[in-house]
């Protein structure tokens, strides 16, 4: 048990005994991580300079956010924002977001898939896989670079086994054989294997190349093939910001349809894409196993998606998926989305521009990053949660300490104008912590 949860049945147990007994053996292991969300509020409180750690994108003191989809909060019919929604979501939400897929996903044309169901964004998403997929002891395989949630939602909720690879090379590209060999090893030991990969990846900001995809999607196929069941989730929260030659589409595309023993999942969203991370707004799509129309197996995963969402939340929003809608019929949609794509591209390519001098790299290198919100730095000399906090109270600067070398930032928030000072305050907090 999580020494956290532990602290609050104690601190229950010493209020009400009876309390602690009434609780499941999932709400005795259950805690608030001292995570990012707990790094993030106390920058929220000290971070008076920069604050470098909150994953959405702002722009001149505030939130980014697309004229089309803030311009129309009071125009609506009544009947599209008060009344509840399917618990599969909007039918005509689900049927854009579709074709969004398909516009943007080249290798989804042509292939059978389900129509996306709408989740309360993508954490949603990713809890409905662990309660349809892991049991207590099952294997959940990811990057060593991942996303702190992913413990909380498969380990703490379902008792998973949580179990990583190398996410990167000794060369700088992602460990593609690293994830292959563990997928193999793992299915060879209980025959299932749910991997999540989440590109661009949180918290590195890196998305593979085509030749890296490729060789992921024929090995995991192999790997199906050889008789191992892998349940494979593509986790595309930050879809689209590619700023680099990368892959420019989802890696589901390229697996779904081409093994019985491979069940592809996407899940994405409006949270990041469309910079509505308050809407929670996501979609949890199927693909086929075989290259045919199988709606029977589409309909009935559906479904039982319906079931997890009626059973737990009952529906998303009304109001978020109507604006989202709208959002995305509106004639400047796809250019205001080009606007804010090449804002977030200069901020990524002035990160590296001011990294790539050399100068601080005494105390800090970073890992590679071509995409998405975030990069990571990897601290030489002090320890990033000590530098953290350090630079919290000396310099008011806010990053996420992700383990005791790596340490976060969030380009996503910063002003182009404003970076190269970020990174000259962390190089000072570093010497400061020498002295």
């Amino acid at each position: 048990m999580n020494p956290l949860a532990k602290e609050l049945n104690d601190i229950i147990a010493a209020e009400n005994p009876a309390v602690l007994e009434m609780l499941s053996d999932l709400g005795k292991n259950l805690f608030f991580p001292k995570g990012i969300l707990t790094q993030s509020a106390e920058a929220k409180e000290k971070a008076h300079k920069y604050n470098a750690t909150i994953g959405i994108a702002t722009e001149k003191g505030g939130p980014m956010y697309l004229d089309c989809i803030y311009e129309p909060l009071k125009s609506f019919k009544p009947a599209d924002i008060f009344p509840y929604a399917p618990a599969t979501g909007r039918a005509d939400l689900r049927k854009k977001w579709r074709e969004k897929q398909l516009a943007e996903n080249p290798a989804m044309n042509g292939k059978f898939f389900g129509t996306p169901i709408v989740t309360n964004a993508l954490t949603h998403g990713l809890s409905i896989v662990g309660d349809m997929f892991l049991d207590a002891g099952d294997y959940v395989l990811m990057p060593d670079m991942f996303w702190g949630n992913y413990r909380l939602t498969y380990v703490t909720r379902r008792g998973a086994e949580l179990v990583t690879f190398n996410t990167f090379t000794p060369q700088g590209g992602f460990d593609v054989d690293a994830m292959l060999a563990k997928a193999k090893e793992l299915g060879g030991k209980k025959g299932k294997v749910v991997i999540i990969l989440n590109f661009p990846n949180n918290p590195s900001g890196y998305m593979p190349t085509v030749e890296e995809g490729q060789k992921m999607a024929d090995g995991l196929v192999a790997i199906a093939e050889s008789g191992i069941k892998l349940v494979v989730v593509t986790d595309d929260a930050y879809f689209g910001l590619f700023f680099e030659d990368t892959m420019k589409e989802s890696l589901f595309g390229h697996i779904i349809n081409r093994s019985k023993n491979l069940l592809a999942i996407k899940l994405d969203g409006a949270t990041k894409e469309e910079y509505v991370w308050g809407f929670r707004t996501g979609f949890i799509t199927f693909g086929c196993t075989d290259n045919k129309d199988q709606s029977g197996l589409l309909t009935a995963l559906e479904k039982k998606v319906a079931g997890i969402i009626r059973g737990t939340i009952s529906n998303c929003p009304m109001p978020s998926q109507t604006i989202v809608l709208y959002g995305l019929n509106h004639p400047d949609f796809w250019k205001q989305k080009e606007e804010k794509y090449n804002i977030m591209k200069a901020r990524a390519n002035k990160v590296k521009d001011v990294l790539n001098t050399g100068k601080y790299d005494d105390e800090f290198v970073y890992y590679p990053f071509n995409s998405g919100y975030f990069m990571c730095l990897k601290l030489k000399n002090v320890d990033a949660e000590t530098l953290r906090v350090h630079l919290l109270d000396k310099y008011g600067v806010g990053t996420i300490s992700v383990n005791k070398t790596d340490l976060r930032i969030a380009f996503s928030c910063m002003e182009v104008e404003n970076i190269e000072d970020l990174f000259n305050i962390i190089y000072k907090g570093c010497k400061d912590l020498r002295k």
